[in-house]
């Protein structure tokens, strides 16, 4: 019996040296070392961190083979890698654990606390529209940071505008506050965005846009009699000109001009005298001219030249939509089918013979003449006025 108790321990004592020679299944050397480090420690909710596991030891011969993570916001994730990346979407402070895994099955584990700053929170307020011309007030004063900080507002009045130049449509500061006043002058929906800044630098943008519509104006076109007269003394052979603007604002639709020439009053003086009368528009492309004539001798002599229905009678008492009165007012005066005698009108009057032209006792009796020019115009003057919805 003592013979075969010592042939037993001598095998076991043989089967322990072979096994600590060559390694065997099922006695382990040890467990792993973790080690866990991150690139940052602090950031802003939607920002990432990466985490490194790679300088986790284990001893020899065994090694890793595995790594769990637990980011301590809900999600877990296993690699055979010890690096990884985690972005933290929602703020406040999380434990983030890694465990090693070595080929023996054994295990160790090691933490780090990341703090994710919270995003600050956008409550905007604008109006559901404004009409061209009007101011519209931008307000996001009820922003917040949750943590309870400072924070400063940008704005960027349109994000289809590169406003700064810098070729980057999407990152103009075009007012800074948090309240901002924007005034567009044209029809349309105007696409901005606002960015929230908190005191840490965490920042956060949102869209807004803003419905910009027409303005509405009552149309009317009031008929008018607009007088113009001159006067004067021509030398025969002589000529007077005369330039005015007849339908600055308003629109023509007939017109008359008369010359007179004074009668003389000593009979030696008569017949009477022949001046010429010439209209021209340059902008219409359109001249007439006339010779003074006497029909009965206790008539003055005179000329006359009028032209009706220079332009057509517009449409009035209607409602017109438009980004401004001035826009309504610029369209309707230069609707092509409305422009005739638009622009500088030139009367232009001449002395072409002063009777009688025979001298007497070397004295020329009649040398020349008064006259009198009268205009009469009527017209279409343009009232626009807005009407308020």
């Amino acid at each position: 019996m003592e013979s075969s108790a010592t042939t037993t321990s001598m095998l076991i004592s043989l089967l322990i040296i072979s096994c600590s020679l060559s390694g065997c299944g099922g006695i382990g050397p040890g467990s792993p070392n973790a080690n866990l480090t991150s690139d940052q420690t602090t950031v802003n909710a939607g920002e990432s961190v990466n985490f490194d596991a790679r300088a986790s030891t284990t001893p020899d011969p065994t090694i890793i083979d595995e790594f769990r993570w637990n980011f301590g916001d809900g999600e877990i994730k296993t690699t055979k890698q010890g690096v990884i990346s985690h972005t933290f979407q929602a703020s406040g402070t999380f434990e983030v654990t890694v465990e090693v895994f070595n080929d023996e099955g054994t295990s160790d584990a090691a933490s780090i606390s990341i703090f994710v700053n919270a995003l600050p929170e956008i409550i905007l307020n604008l109006p559901d529209f404004v009409k061209t011309g009007q101011e519209a007030r931008l307000d996001a004063s009820e922003s917040f940071d949750p943590e309870g900080g400072g924070i400063q507002v940008t704005w960027d009045y349109d994000v289809n505008t590169d406003s700064d130049g810098d070729s980057d449509p999407l990152n103009d500061a075009d007012a800074i506050g948090l309240i901002t006043k924007l005034t567009t002058t044209e029809a349309r929906n105007v696409t901005g965005a606002v960015t929230v800044t908190d005191d840490t630098g965490a920042s956060n943008t949102t869209s807004w846009t803003l419905r910009v519509i027409s303005r509405s104006f009552r149309v009317v076109w009031e008929e008018a009699y607009v007088d113009y007269d001159w006067s004067g003394y021509l030398d025969q052979g002589a000529t007077h000109e005369i330039q005015f603007q007849p339908g600055d604002g308003a629109r023509l639709i007939e017109f008359r001009a008369t010359l007179s020439l004074s009668r003389d009053i000593l009979p030696i003086t008569w017949p009477e005298d022949n001046f010429t009368l010439e209209v021209d528009l340059p902008s219409s492309g359109w001249s007439y001219s006339v010779i003074t004539n006497q029909d009965n001798i206790t008539e003055n002599s005179s000329a006359t030249i009028e032209r009706n229905e220079m332009n057509p009678l517009p449409e009035s008492g209607y409602t017109i939509y438009s980004d401004s009165k001035e826009a309504v007012i610029e369209n309707l005066l230069s609707d092509p089918d409305g422009r005739f005698g638009q622009g500088t009108w030139a009367f232009e009057i001449t002395a072409l013979e002063c009777d009688p032209d025979t001298p007497i006792d070397g004295v020329d009796p009649d040398q020349g003449n008064d006259w009198t020019l009268e205009a009469n115009f009527l017209v279409l003057i343009l009232r626009v006025s807005e009407i308020s919805v």
